[in-house]
């Protein structure tokens, strides 16, 4: 559900924020105040087209923000790499600058295009002002129906069997080379598996042979050092471990009379025992410390052998022994792949049928739905002034190996508006406002059937903007859209704009929008009304003009009290 906007340097709109509630929200104004500019700067923060001919004169940069109840939309917001924001929100946020350019953040985050629209449909759905893409869309028609049809357990199905399929076919794929590639990489692979076997890597072999060869490679140097150590701890004249002993003598004779000194008897005693297995360590280190030219050219040879096979397997010895895993398994499928062949082709078979029955299943239940949906939404559409429409969901054949995540069926919603009319694709026969009004229709009728209760995720409040659902109509038809706007709010957060009173009585929670003249400069504010008095106001404006007279009130207090009566 959208909470908030703000916007800032867009259009004529300087600065704006506003606060949208469940149920259904109306905007009003005068004929060019700037209702869709709201509309449109929705548009932009959802991934619209940007272009820096929207920021208002003199100005830098334009921005959006809408803050949207966003908590069940965290897993997507992962996926993509985005954190959640606090306490369940979801900010959408779009910058435009005078270059052109534009950014896209996601909680304070920059986000993709893909991302952000994404998100979007997972939000709200904007009509009007050529915003139909959505029932434009077939994926989105086929949506549409499912959710209808509450197809979902057969969808899952459907999606899980597509998949198998999938992988089966790119197993076989994979195993339908010609037999003369099978082949040579049958003996490539044995060539380097022999060579690798030979070889008997050890993972951290390396390391311990350099450390080796580093060794074998200074014996001279060792022997230097092992040798002035142990001399100057135990061997030469006036060694560490005499002195050391001499000491030990000269404090056992003052402790005799000085108990203070008994304390260090001990330590000093420790001292000297550590420094004998020192000496002991050296003297046996120096007896087996002996140059060995043989075994340093095994190691160098070794480490030489080692390094060609990282070169030609991976850059570690652990990467080297992954490839010769990964070839012995690659070896064994190619040297059993008759065996393999058959095996996959039987599993595909199988998963082709179970495929097919499942999609069928799942046909024949939007088929059943599609006859439903046909009629309930001509009944929608003679109440809002369509009556002579015809509408039908038309199912196209698809070849019997068709078939893809979402099932064998590919459907078409056509309609005639007029008599004598034939059925056409939507964007060929619907203008935009019978758009608006087909799709509250369609809205209505779905939100109205417990499988298709529309939550974008979870128990998300899914919010509708509408923008020409009132053009062409007046009367008892724009009474009956207010009626149907209201039934839809039920279930989901609605935003229209609307010059109709009839429209404007149903709202729950109504906008004014205006153009005002501030320091020469024309700026659109939009506020809510509240209270009965100032809704009558603004109605008595919508049915008369800007002259309002009692009479007017009037008939705008009876009109809300009429609305309120046909709500309950």
């Amino acid at each position: 559900m959208l909470r908030e906007i703000h916007i800032r340097n867009y259009a004529v709109v300087e600065n704006l924020s506003l606060d949208f509630f469940p149920g259904l929200n109306v905007l009003s104004g005068e004929t060019g105040s700037g209702k869709s500019i709201l509309v449109g700067a929705l548009g932009l923060v959802f991934g619209g087209r940007a272009s820096a001919d929207i920021i208002r004169t003199g100005e830098t940069r334009a921005t959006v923000a809408a803050v949207f109840d966003g908590a069940p939309c965290s897993d997507r917001l992962e996926g993509y790499g985005l954190a959640s924001g606090e306490n369940g929100e979801l900010i959408l946020r779009r910058e435009v600058m005078a270059g052109g350019k534009s950014r896209l953040l996601v909680n304070d985050q920059p986000a993709t295009l893909a991302a952000v629209r994404t998100l979007a449909g997972h939000l709200a759905d904007i009509h009007g002002q050529n915003e139909h893409v959505e029932l434009l869309a077939r994926d989105s028609q086929l949506e549409l129906l499912d959710q209808f049809a509450g197809s979902a357990d057969l969808l899952d199905k459907v999606r899980a069997l597509y998949d198998r399929r999938r992988e089966l076919e790119r197993q076989m794929e994979a195993l339908a080379q010609s037999e003369q590639e099978r082949l040579r990489t049958i003996d490539l692979l044995r060539f380097q598996l022999k060579e690798l076997t030979q070889a008997q890597l050890k993972p951290g072999e390396d390391a311990s042979l350099h450390e080796e060869r580093h060794r074998l490679a200074n014996v001279e140097k060792l022997r230097a050092a092992a040798s002035s150590a142990f001399a100057t701890l135990y061997e030469e004249e006036g060694s560490v471990c005499a002195r050391l002993g001499s000491v030990a003598r000269s404090l056992e004779d003052l402790a005799r009379y000085e108990s203070v000194v008994q304390a260090h008897i001990e330590p000093l005693a420790s001292a000297r025992a550590t420094l004998d297995d020192l000496a002991a360590t050296l003297r046996d280190y120096l007896s087996n410390l002996e140059a060995d030219p043989e075994r340093l050219e095994q190691v160098e040879d070794r480490l030489a052998r080692i390094d060609r096979l990282k070169r030609k397997y991976g850059k570690t010895i652990d990467e080297v022994l992954q490839y010769q895993e990964e070839g012995e398994r690659r070896l064994g499928e190619l040297e059993h792949a008759d065996e393999r062949r058959r095996d996959l082709a039987g599993e595909l078979e199988a998963a082709t049928a179970e495929y097919r029955r499942t999609a069928l299943a799942l046909s024949e239940r939007r088929r059943a739905a599609a006859r439903s949906l046909e009629k309930k939404v001509r009944q929608e559409l003679a109440h809002l002034g369509m009556e002579k429409t015809r509408f039908e969901i038309h199912f196209a054949a698809a070849p019997e190996d068709a078939g893809g995540p979402r099932g064998s069926d590919e459907i078409e919603m056509r309609i005639s508006p007029n008599p004598g009319e034939d059925l056409r694709s939507l964007e060929r026969a619907a203008s935009g406002g019978e758009l608006s009004r087909l799709m509250l229709a369609l809205k209505t009728v779905v939100a109205e059937r417990p499988e298709g209760r529309h939550t974008a995720v979870g128990n998300l409040m899914r919010t509708f903007v509408f923008d020409e659902v009132d053009a062409g109509i007046g009367g008892r038809v724009a009474e009956c859209v207010g009626e149907r706007l209201r039934r839809l709010s039920r279930g989901a957060q609605v935003l229209c704009v609307t010059h109709l009173p009839q429209i404007a009585c149903f709202a729950d929670h109504h906008y004014y929008v205006e153009k005002i003249e501030r320091g020469g400069r024309t700026v659109a504010e939009a506020r809510l009304l509240k209270g009965d008095k100032d809704r009558a106001a603004e109605l008595a404006r919508m049915l008369s003009g800007s002259h309002i007279t009692d009479a007017g009130l009037k008939h705008a207090a009876a009109m809300l009290k009429h609305a309120a009566n046909r709500s309950t």
